[in-house]
């Protein structure tokens, strides 16, 4: 199978082009910088693009038998700015937009396109059970999900089959999330944030990758599917398993307020949680390997 993968140099392309090429497929990345990305793994076909249009790449859809969308700016690598708000929502709004435009030129098309998203869909306000028909939250995260997904929609009357994965925080030694906890709790500066109470979902990129491949040929699968482990702690239960597997105490606490003085409204992420279900993406056979907490940081921890 041939992948094509716009916006794949972040830290979900470099773990899904691995274990892809590894089953024998081709990937082939799109990046708009690609002289400044992380190496990616042997054997990765690199194009540049700018994010925007489809001039000098539209070619390779016709070659593509699937696409995975991540195109998007890192969400967590400053305060949510009035500029830096609008490049947020415009690279996976535009992005989308062109990968749409590129399957619509093309003759042959591919036969299935994966949408990237995020649990962000549901907002910060709510921690009821949300099913994927659930509607979206009104904040900003919220609505650069419901813009992301909303760029490739176009290509299902096209009869490309469409999936978008609204992913958890992606718990990887390699990088996102999980890296700054990691290192507070080894310097033993690790603690709840705020209330500790809000949920804190979450997916390990094990699991992650290996339910994009699954969506890649399970031709059932089409529309949202929430994308992250069955089993949902507090922020607080996350903290101190994380601690107890490196034999660390997690008695600090970073106060709601502090946070947001630091991070902006990007805190709210953070100090707020959502409850999705994973019952659809289960209901259709996909077994996670890691459902608990423990036995993903066991094996993070282990690496």
């Amino acid at each position: 199978m041939r992948v094509l993968i716009p916006g794949g140099t972040g830290l979900i392309g470099h773990a899904l082009a691995s274990r892809l090429l590894a089953s024998g497929d081709t990937v082939i990345v799109l990046s708009r910088n690609p002289g400044r990305a992380r190496p990616m793994p042997a054997g990765t076909e690199l194009h540049p693009w700018d994010g925007r249009t489809s001039r000098g790449w539209a070619p390779l859809v016709e070659e593509a038998d699937a696409v995975v969308n991540l195109v998007g700016e890192n969400l967590a690598t400053g305060r949510w700015t009035s500029a830096r708000r609008k490049r947020i929502l415009e690279s996976r709004a535009l992005g989308g937009v062109a990968l749409t435009e590129a399957i619509r030129a093309a003759r042959h098309k591919p036969r299935v396109l994966v949408q990237s998203s995020a649990v962000g869909y549901y907002g910060t306000e709510r921690e009821t059970a949300l099913e994927e028909t659930s509607p979206p939250g009104n904040d900003f995260l919220a609505q650069v999900c419901a813009a992301w997904e909303a760029s490739t929609s176009e290509v299902e009357p096209m009869g490309v089959r469409r999936v978008v994965t609204r992913s958890a925080v992606v718990l990887s030694r390699q990088g996102g999330a999980f890296l700054p906890l990691y290192f507070q709790a080894r310097l033993f500066v690790g603690g709840r944030l705020g209330s500790g109470r809000q949920a804190f979902p979450w997916v390990h990129i094990a699991d992650l990758v290996e339910a994009m491949r699954f969506f890649l040929t399970e031709e059932r699968a089409q529309g949202a599917y929430n994308l992250l482990a069955p089993e949902i702690p507090t922020n607080a239960e996350f903290v101190q398993a994380l601690a107890q597997g490196m034999g660390r105490p997690a008695v600090l606490w970073i106060p709601g307020f502090a946070l947001r003085l630091v991070l902006g409204e990007l805190a709210d992420t953070l100090l707020k949680g959502q409850r999705p279900t994973t019952r659809r993406l289960t209901d259709l056979g996909f077994a996670f390997r890691f459902q608990r907490v423990q036995e993903a940081l066991r094996d993070l921890l282990q690496r």
